[in-house]
């Protein structure tokens, strides 16, 4: 079977209905507030990927038990103190920062060395982000000096509270120093940029000892030791990230609509729908309720006949980070020059995305002016490809490919795009929904 994917042709025009995988984030929270839980948790829909899978996986290697029937999955935990640590353990995060930051919370009262490895491209992300913090607690560290992977993690029988300023906008810092939290005496003081609270408004349902102080620009919250987790049954909602690359696909097709069922709606993760809609694209929210903490809605996109230019205010960021590889596509087709800028943390992703936006816009012949953390996208409404592109070396960053198919798909050419597995870390079903559409 080919790893590369030939699009040669654009999609017509399509007016339907689909629904996209579970949530990713919400998935591996929900893997590891289970693993803590006493007693059995149940999740539908639950993403079945390489991301989640790795979780499972994690927590067995901890004498947890699973169960997994398609897309529902049982995990019976043994309560906050239930994880066994046996000697020579190895945990294998994979691809997923998500699990590899937010697990290192829960090892630092491991009473034996544990190490934690991932692959290539994790192998490259910055992991002294969290072990600065965690070791605060009293976990020790022995990690590389770039403080990248492997890296090995002792904890500590001793575990005191502490105080911790996130200045980077980081969920997975944030929700890491959380879980370290939730195991330590005492009440942990985080003070943290605004950026996605899945792992709050989780803790919240679960009766985790929380409060929360929302400032302008920060949050202040305050944790302290839990007693017991209960159970947590999720019926998991479908991906708003997974949701933006054909509410964009949506956004650049002609004469075209879509509704999206079911999705995540979460402010701290709409910054994409906020950027759209002020480009022009018409999106509405139907069917809004409240589960469990989390705002769900089906989302309508209506295909724009025109679109605007952006000066995108820094304010969005945060709520759009994973998302902007197919913003900068939006802004391809605009009408002017869209600016953005203070965005570090794209390099900190699983590939540098910044690097990556500005190569594909270039292939596709539009000109851009970047730095190290803004870009400057110089839009053309009339944008037509009819050349060869190839997108490879990639690190196989599922984003990339997926910013990338949409992108052939929406203005043309000839694309060849290296690595199509890559998408089994978050997305499996991508191409399978793809082909549902007027393909």
């Amino acid at each position: 079977m080919s790893k590369k994917l030939i699009i040669n042709k654009k999609i017509g025009i399509f007016n339907k209905k689909i629904s996209v995988s579970g949530d990713k984030s919400l998935s591996i929270r929900w893997v590891l507030f289970a693993s803590l839980a006493k007693g059995v948790s149940k999740a539908k829909n639950l993403l079945i990927s390489e991301d989640v899978l790795a979780a499972i996986n994690a927590v067995k290697k901890f004498g947890i038990k699973s169960i997994i029937k398609k897309d529902e999955c049982k995990i019976y935990g043994n309560g906050l103190e239930g994880y066994k640590y046996k000697k020579n353990l190895t945990i294998n995060a994979e691809n997923s920062g998500t699990l590899g930051r937010l697990i290192l919370g829960l090892l630092i009262n491991t009473s034996v060395p544990i190490r934690l490895i991932g692959d290539t491209s994790l192998s490259k992300r910055d992991f002294g982000r969290v072990s600065k913090p965690l070791s605060k607690f009293g976990a020790k560290f022995k990690l590389k000096k770039n403080k990248n992977l492997p890296l090995t993690i002792m904890g500590s029988q001793k575990l005191k509270p502490i105080k911790y300023k996130e200045n980077k906008g980081s969920a997975q810092c944030k929700s890491s120093v959380i879980f370290g939290a939730i195991r330590t005496n005492g009440t942990t003081t985080i003070r943290a940029k605004k950026s996605r609270n899945h792992t709050e408004l989780l803790c919240r349902y679960l009766n985790i000892p929380m409060t929360i102080k929302s400032k302008k620009n920060f949050d202040e919250i305050k944790v302290s030791k839990a007693k017991l987790i209960k159970p947590l049954n999720y019926n998991i909602p479908s991906d708003i990230s997974s949701s933006a690359f054909f509410i964009v696909l949506t956004a650049l097709a002609d004469s075209s609509s879509l509704i999206i069922k079911n999705v995540n709606i979460n402010p701290s993760r709409t910054g994409i729908i906020i950027i759209l809609k002020r480009m022009g694209v018409k999106i509405i929210y139907k069917n809004i309720k409240t589960y469990k903490g989390e705002k769900v809605a089906d989302i309508k996109i209506i295909s724009p006949k025109s679109i605007k230019a952006i000066n995108c205010p820094t304010k969005l960021n945060s709520g759009a980070i994973d998302e902007f590889l197919i913003i900068f596509l939006v802004a391809a087709k605009a009408k002017g020059i869209s600016y953005f800028k203070n965005l570090a943390e794209l390099d900190q992703k699983e590939s540098p995305r910044l690097k990556w936006g500005k190569y594909i816009l270039k292939q596709m012949g539009i000109k851009t002016i970047t730095t190290k953390d803004s870009i400057k996208i110089y839009g053309n409404p009339k944008l037509k490809i009819n050349k060869k592109i190839i997108i490879k070396n990639y690190l196989k960053d599922h984003r990339v490919f997926m910013s990338s198919v949409i992108a052939a798909l929406s203005f043309g050419g000839n694309w060849v795009i290296h690595d199509k597995d890559s998408i089994k870390t978050s997305f499996p079903s991508f191409l399978k929904i793809i082909k549902k559409l007027n393909y």
